[in-house]
């Protein structure tokens, strides 16, 4: 079975590598999380559904309010990245789906778009992948990224995980149909040598 830490002890002691640190999401980002959206919204709507939906503060502080609800009833499991010196919000890395009887979760994550490019969120990724094969016990991390998302496809590349198809027209975004390259990693699989520390 999975087991999701709770969120006070992460606030106190957030992941953290060389340059990020890792807190759980909850309604005090909400202000934060609505400026890095609203300043990357050309750069996220074309690959992330939820994104014109995220119209206001309000909608972030409620997206903010889900997130902790979500982790508490080991639903998900959503972290801020921060810079670890500025404590600058950079994006958001999540567990979604879990399914505990299969010690499952889903990987999704976004960054904002003046920082792309700069290998934050695979060491990002590289944190999160450790402490769900560790503390949170999973056998299995799933992640799907559109196939013409070729950030995203980097990002999954170096992180180690192994293609294992297209889901045909998997997701409605921004007016039209995405399809997804679909990959896996097992607890058992060679990991990548990318350290997160």
């Amino acid at each position: 079975m999975l087991v999701v830490p709770p969120r006070s002890g992460l606030r106190l002691r957030p992941l953290e590598t060389r340059r990020l640190m890792m807190h759980p999401l909850d309604a005090t980002d909400s202000r934060d999380f609505w400026i890095a959206v609203e300043g990357s919204r050309a750069h996220l709507e074309p690959w992330l559904p939820w994104v014109p939906f995220n119209t206001d503060l309000d909608s972030s502080a409620r997206y903010a309010e889900a997130s902790a609800s979500d982790w508490d009833a080991a639903r998900a499991c959503r972290f801020v990245i921060r810079d670890k010196m500025t404590r600058k919000f950079l994006g958001v890395i999540g567990l979604e789906s879990f399914a505990h009887l299969h010690e499952s979760v889903e990987l999704g994550y976004w960054l904002r778009v003046d920082l792309c490019g700069r290998g934050l969120m695979t060491e990002a990724g590289c944190a999160v992948i450790d402490w769900t094969f560790g503390p949170v016990n999973a056998h299995r991390i799933r992640v799907a990224a559109a196939t013409d998302n070729h950030a995203s496809l980097g990002v999954i590349a170096r992180l180690g995980f192994r293609f294992e198809g297209i889901a045909r027209q998997a997701e409605r975004c921004n007016g039209r149909w995405l399809d997804h390259a679909v990959f896996g990693l097992l607890l058992t699989d060679p990991r990548s040598t990318l350290s997160s520390t």
